[in-house]
């Protein structure tokens, strides 16, 4: 029984062979001819793996920029960190997490197939943690590692990971310019929240992606270049402040520390490059093959996927979107410094990729700044909510790490303070959430065929 469950895991929080094979089924169901079917599945799996690398590229980049600016701070407290609480807590619920992770992904088709939220989350990683964060909360409520904390954890993932796609989906027709695709990663309540930011107190008309350089200047229009210039300069002022004996005795392995900043603002740059290559390639892929699992099994359904899908829509705004979340949480760590609370420190990686989507979906509806509002509202969030959440999370509150993203911090929250109050608590709180996001589908399918009748009718 182990060893299977070992197998699924293995494979659900590997996206590439998870969405090759989701790749693999769609273009069966197509009655493709074998050739299509091995060609489709493998670019399919070689472009998330291309995605990956230049995911990997971007945080191993952004890893001594994290070390040098707590060095030149000198700042001790809790990094949000998905990959470092979840790596503590996989040690004591492994298997409960996994398990929960399994009733969740049947509990998304499930959702999908028979109500109007046709999303399939297909973030093998982020199913994962989102398991993980449940099992923890659950056990530490007093539901213990049982049949009830799976199949309830399942429950609340499941619905979860159907519901946060369809919050995002208005926002990402606009981003994309079409409705293939969702997103499938866990800020989604935070892209959602700048995406209405950027539409409240934004100006459309002014992209992130036109603004105008002078002749001189026209080069910078080159994603490549403007990313490289412009993350050598943050590299080379923080390599200064934090000084040439830190960065040449422990980051560099002696290399100047001035030419080591440079090449690392360049890695920076040239995983960027990677990841928009693998999104190429797994858009031209995936969206053809999902049309047979769509026509087949889940009608109308689409994949959702990883955050990077988003990146080459609006480059600019990625950058924008990174640094002003980071100095938002900058700010954030010295409020906390000064009240006197634990303090979160900005986790780099987070702020990254976070902060640059919610700019993304800031700018779709708000232009410049929209993004700007936006990223910035979402880095309040995930600076603040931490705090929130660190007394729920049982032995881990006292670890040096906790969850990173929206998705994990505002569900978590509810549902931790939900198993303060008791297990019927908790139990009617899960079920209660099945039952209005059911309902809601209900409900908004009525209206649909309504309108349908009307226009029939005129």
């Amino acid at each position: 029984m182990k060893s299977v469950l070992n197998l699924f895991v293995s494979i659900a929080t590997q996206p590439a062979i998870l969405v090759a094979l989701i790749a693999m089924l769609g273009l069966l169901l197509q009655k493709k001819k074998a050739t299509e079917v091995v060609q489709g599945t493998i670019k399919t799996f070689a472009g998330f793996l291309v995605l990956i690398g230049g995911a990997g590229i971007l945080s191993n980049s952004l890893t001594p920029f994290a070390k040098m600016f707590q060095f030149a701070l000198h700042v001790q407290g809790v990094v949000p960190s998905n990959e470092a609480v979840v790596a503590i807590a996989l040690v004591k619920y492994g298997t409960t997490t996994a398990l929960i992770m399994l009733v969740g992904m049947i509990v998304n088709i499930l959702l999908a197939r028979f109500t109007r939220f046709k999303y399939i989350f297909l973030t093998g990683q982020a199913m994962l943690y989102v398991s993980c964060l449940t099992a923890v909360i659950l056990i530490s409520a007093k539901l213990g590692t049982g049949w009830q904390t799976i199949i309830l954890g399942g429950i609340f993932e499941g619905t979860l990971l159907t519901v946060t796609p369809a919050l995002c989906q208005p926002f990402m027709r606009q981003i994309t310019g079409g409705d293939e695709v969702a997103m499938g990663h866990t800020g989604n309540i935070g892209y959602a929240t700048a995406g209405l930011m950027g539409k409240w107190f934004g100006n459309k008309k002014n992209s992130t992606e036109d603004i105008e350089m002078p002749k001189g200047l026209s080069f910078l229009r080159d994603s490549t270049v403007s990313i490289t210039l412009l993350m050598g300069i943050v590299y080379i002022i923080l390599a200064i402040v934090a000084g040439p004996h830190f960065v040449e005795t422990k980051l560099s392995a002696g290399t100047n520390y001035l030419v080591y900043a440079l090449v690392q603002a360049g890695t920076f740059a040239a995983g960027f490059v990677v990841v928009l290559q693998g999104v190429r390639m797994i858009l031209a892929e995936i969206v053809p093959a999902f049309q047979g699992i769509a026509t087949k099994l889940v009608p109308n359904s689409k994949p959702a996927l990883d955050v990077p899908i988003i990146f080459p829509y609006a480059p600019n705004a990625v950058l924008i979107g990174f640094f002003t979340s980071f100095i938002v949480g900058t700010i954030s760590m010295f409020i906390m410094i000064a009240l006197k609370t634990t303090v979160i420190i900005p986790g780099v990686v987070g702020h990254f990729f976070c902060g640059a989507a919610a700019a993304i979906y800031g700018n779709a509806t708000g232009g410049r700044r929209g993004a700007i509002i936006g990223s910035a509202v979402n880095s309040l969030l995930i600076s603040w909510l931490p705090l929130l959440i660190l007394p729920v999370l049982g032995t881990l509150k006292l670890a040096a790490s906790t969850f990173a993203d929206t998705d994990y911090l505002v569900p978590g929250i509810l549902l931790g303070n939900l198993g303060n109050l008791g297990t019927v608590a908790v139990v009617a709180g899960i079920l209660g959430f099945l039952v209005i996001v059911v309902l809601i589908s209900l409900v908004l399918n009525g209206r649909d065929k309504a309108n349908s009748k009307a226009e029939a009718t005129k």
